[in-house]
């Protein structure tokens, strides 16, 4: 699906063609996962672990086109300790409106000590209830932000609320508050 991909990478500007695109990956992720037609295209991406299709194709394109300009550049290389990106130093949180009162933040990690997810759960914008899980070490960064979502998910069943009308959940990623 990404063939001459950096051809024609502009076109996903566009709106219409991004769901053009992302309405074929979520048919061929509908039938992996088995899910429901109703399944969000994010959601069956967690829940089959493939990278969203877009993102791929950005990504594709990136890479050539880093390529191209300079055959020398080496794409993975070694970057010094000192060198690297602080996540915290990316990151805006904004505001909330005040009708999402269930937000729910989550990060998976990898490490030297291992692989852990961290979930913390907010009602009403006052902390309710933190978890963390500790994984097995061959588990893989990326498996570790897909489990902190599981997760965080199967704890929106477990929230106590004192009445019972319905409520919208929103759950933050590391990744969604480093792109706002």
């Amino acid at each position: 699906m990404t063939y001459g991909v950096p051809v024609w990478i502009k076109a996903l500007e566009k709106d219409c063609n991004r769901k053009i695109y992302n309405r074929v990956q979520r048919l061929i992720n509908i039938k992996i996962a088995k899910a429901y037609r109703i399944t969000s295209n994010k959601a069956l991406c967690t829940l089959t672990g493939l990278t969203p299709i877009v993102i791929q194709a950005e990504e594709e394109a990136r890479i050539f086109n880093i390529m191209r300009e300079n055959s020398q550049t080496e794409i993975d290389k070694d970057v010094q300790l000192k060198d690297w990106l602080n996540p915290a130093d990316l990151v805006r949180i904004t505001e909330l409106p005040e009708d999402e009162e269930i937000q729910i933040y989550t990060d998976g990690s990898k490490n030297d000590k291992g692989v852990g997810v961290g979930i913390a759960i907010f009602i009403k914008r006052k902390l309710e209830e933190q978890l963390k899980y500790k994984l097995h070490n061959n588990c893989s960064n990326n498996q570790a932000e897909q489990m902190a979502i599981v997760r965080a998910i199967e704890a929106i069943g477990n929230v106590h609320i004192r009445d019972s009308r319905l409520r919208k959940a929103t759950i933050y990623t590391a990744e969604l508050l480093s792109n706002h």
